[in-house]
């Protein structure tokens, strides 16, 4: 039970590595070729770390293969347009300016239901108003509506806006974000004279963060909470 047990620990481990290695996707984002990579680490961690007469690295030695062929692939999309088309296809067009595509809908399989479901997720819900639906090679929507069916942005009005950046956290669960300081050229005793207005110190914080204009957002950890 107990090497079980360690078996489970080290493929998991290993398995985590692997797929931080392989980048930072939703499921629903995943490319053909790295979806069944995934399956496949699953598969190959699962047998090892269930049967104890399989020696570990039976395991191991291709999940690590695969994580090669995985950067092979990567490299390859990355340097090769044609072996990219080759590997994950090309995107779709399914509305051309307004008018579906019957053709392309036989040809990726896609029933009209299917269509208005992946509108619909996409806030949607009339067919009239979209000018193009793209189906991506990661088998997501991309919709652009008409013209007269986009939501007014400031740019229509003439209007610039201020720039607004990124909040910066400076404490998070009552440790000091040392880093963000440093890049905002802050210090500790700052940090602590912004907290002291609002009645703590900065280990007292449960989070406190600076936006781009200069506004500091604090709130309290409360007592007995882990």
């Amino acid at each position: 039970m107990l090497i079980t047990f360690f078996r489970a620990v080290v493929l998991y481990i290993l398995v985590l590595i692997v797929m931080r290695l392989m980048g930072k996707r939703e499921i629903g984002q995943l490319q053909p070729f790295e979806l069944a990579i995934s399956i496949m680490i699953a598969d190959l961690a699962s047998i090892p770390m269930t049967e104890i007469g399989i020696p570990i690295y039976y395991g191991i030695v291709p999940i690590l293969g695969l994580l090669m062929m995985h950067m092979f692939i990567s490299f390859l999309n990355i340097k090769s347009l044609k072996a990219r088309e080759i590997i994950c296809g090309r995107p779709s067009i399914l509305i051309y300016r307004g008018k579906i595509s019957e053709k392309e809908l036989i040809k990726q399989r896609f029933t009209i239901n299917e269509l208005e479901e992946a509108l619909r997720a996409n806030n949607v819900f009339n067919l009239g108003d979209v000018e193009y639906a793209i189906l991506e090679t990661s088998g997501q929507i991309s919709v652009i509506l008409k013209p007269e069916k986009r939501n007014i942005i400031l740019n229509d009005l003439g209007i610039i806006p201020e720039y607004e950046g990124i909040p910066y956290d400076l404490v998070v669960d009552g440790k000091v974000m040392a880093e963000n300081l440093k890049q905002l050229g802050k210090n500790y005793k700052w940090l602590k004279n912004q907290t002291e207005k609002f009645g703590i110190k900065p280990e007292e914080a449960l989070i406190v963060s600076l936006d781009a204009k200069g506004q500091i957002y604090c709130q309290k950890k409360e007592k007995g909470a882990k």
